[in-house]
């Protein structure tokens, strides 16, 4: 099987799944922790994806 390397977005999304879910721990609303991290690491994903792009161009 061959291995799958990670985009960046990828990375952020996990990285804000994992602190959105901390977050929902602590102010016991789990689904929205999820939601919010989800959101938050999408846009910065986006976000560091549209600066290479510029870059390389």
């Amino acid at each position: 099987m061959a291995k799958k390397e990670l985009k960046n977005r990828d990375k952020m999304i996990g990285l804000g799944l994992t602190f959105g879910i901390l977050f929902g721990i602590i102010i016991d609303n789990v689904g929205l922790g999820i939601c919010l991290g989800l959101s938050i690491g999408a846009g910065l994903g986006s976000i560091k994806n549209n600066k290479k792009e510029k870059i390389e161009s």
